[in-house]
């Protein structure tokens, strides 16, 4: 983003929110702009940040498909605007990096979370344990995870074969199934 366009956005978002109320663990702002690069991957379908459920799952899965967007979550109790009734809220964005630095200038807000499709990935219910799953799974994950993380048509058959478990840096709670606690 050109460095006089995030100001505007900014601007914009906060003239936006004047008098606003927001569904609890609804989107607040979206900011669809691509206008160049990311060093992240940018969404499958750009024309559809914002509209995905503030509900998800968290973490898991070890491949994903698609990103969906990246989000940020507000915090009424660690600072941010009181807009969800005192519940949380999030800003849908296209690129990581405008994600991130919209986190960093607003009061409380969350670092960036990609939001991601699967359509195959693996459940572990236990260590060492995996099980191959299909259909459609929606999951907010650390935007890191998605370096290596991208699901080829072999990837989940090239893992079973040498399983490995998730990094020490990763967060061993988020690699359960179970549904985002917000």
């Amino acid at each position: 983003m050109r460095l006089t366009a995030f100001p505007a956005l900014i601007c914009a978002i906060v003239v936006a929110s004047c008098g606003q109320r927001v569904e609890p663990f609804g989107v607040w702002a979206i900011d669809r702009t691509i206008d160049k690069p990311s060093d992240y991957p940018v969404p499958s379908v750009v024309q559809l940040v914002g509209t995905y459920s503030g509900t998800a799952k968290s973490g898991s899965g070890y491949f994903y498909d698609d990103v969906l967007e990246y989000r940020v979550w507000l915090h009424p109790e660690r600072g941010a605007k009181d807009l969800a009734s005192g519940e949380d809220y999030f800003a849908a964005f296209a690129r990581y990096e405008a994600a991130a630095a919209f986190s960093k200038s607003t009061p409380g807000a969350e670092a960036p979370l990609a939001l991601v499709q699967q359509l195959e990935w693996l459940d572990e219910p236990e260590p060492g344990h995996f099980d191959v799953k299909h259909g459609r799974r929606i999951a907010e994950w650390q935007p890191q995870w998605l370096a290596l993380s991208k699901r080829s048509p072999t990837s989940v058959e090239d893992f079973l074969k040498n399983p490995h478990p998730a990094s020490e840096s990763e967060n061993v709670t988020a690699l359960g199934s179970s549904a985002n606690p917000r």
